[in-house]
């Protein structure tokens, strides 16, 4: 029984293939080791009922996860993962390398993930080339469910937001600078909570402040983080996570506009990486 997972922040795609039952699809939360230690780690998976019922039948686990680039943090989550998976083979990588099989195969091009944070890596066929711009969400981010999250807290509390969308978001929410100094700056996994608010710019796309917001946000990830790399526009730029696809219009838009070739652009990249990590390991 082989296990891939693609975790971020909030949640965690897993596919299990079994020879004998074909394959089972599930979702558990997220975990990045900047924000949870090794034990919290082996908590949160060992208390969900799928990972329970075929842990010990577990021959092999491949995880890439937000947060794993380096030695040190692919190494906490091996360490909780192998708690758990105690029959296993365990491999850890970061989430641009899962982009990076799931989208490039073994082409070259630009991998970017854009989802509760944001990320961007060159692929040359074979190894990820990351990029220097990873700062997280509180200095970058740029592009990111979390990103998009203070604009619109900070565009509700300054009063920037129409009154229609600030009425809107008053209901929805019920939000004031108390609730959100709380939870940005004394509560763990911050990211994860501001990212929860970008499900309201998806629902209000027809008005001019939302979607200046969304042109903004992939904007400034396009310009601060692809087009610095000379060659971008020589090679084509694939991205994964549920803003890139709820938001792909906007981004299709801005690419051209810089003259970059868009690739894929897919909302969970599970099956796709799946199907690399199956395909190489018969190769192999």
């Amino acid at each position: 029984m082989i296990l891939v997972a693609d975790s971020g922040s909030s949640k965690t795609d897993w596919i299990i293939t079994n020879s004998d039952s074909g394959t089972l699809e599930f979702t558990t939360k997220g975990i990045n080791p900047f924000f949870i230690n090794e034990r919290e780690i082996t908590r949160i998976f060992s208390q969900d009922s799928e990972i329970k019922k075929y842990a010990e039948q577990a021959k092999e686990v491949y995880f890439f996860g937000e947060g794993c680039s380096n030695p040190d943090k692919r190494e906490m989550v091996s360490n909780g993962l192998s708690q758990i998976f105690k029959n296993a083979f365990i491999n850890v990588e970061n989430d641009a390398v899962g982009s990076a099989y799931a989208t490039c195969g073994h082409s070259q091009g630009f991998t970017c993930v854009l989802g509760t944070g944001s990320n961007i890596a060159f692929y040359d066929g074979e190894e990820v080339q990351y990029g220097k711009h990873g700062l997280g969400f509180i200095l970058g981010d740029e592009g990111s469910g979390a990103w998009f999250g203070k604009k619109l807290i900070t565009g509700y509390l300054f009063g920037k937001m129409p009154k229609t969308l600030k009425k809107d978001f008053k209901e929805t929410y019920n939000i004031d600078k108390e609730v959100v100094i709380k939870n940005v700056y004394q509560r763990p996994l911050a990211n994860i909570w501001l990212s929860s608010f970008t499900p309201f710019l998806s629902k209000h796309r027809s008005d001019p402040f939302t979607e200046s917001l969304i042109n903004e946000g992939l904007e400034s990830f396009i310009r601060t983080h692809l087009i610095p790399y000379p060659d971008h526009r020589h090679f084509p730029c694939h991205f994964v996570g549920s803003v890139a696809w709820h938001f792909r219009d906007t981004l299709e838009t801005i690419c051209k506009k810089h003259h970059i070739k868009l690739g894929k652009v897919l909302s969970h990249p599970i099956k796709e990486l799946s199907e690399y990590i199956l395909k190489e390991r018969v190769e192999v």
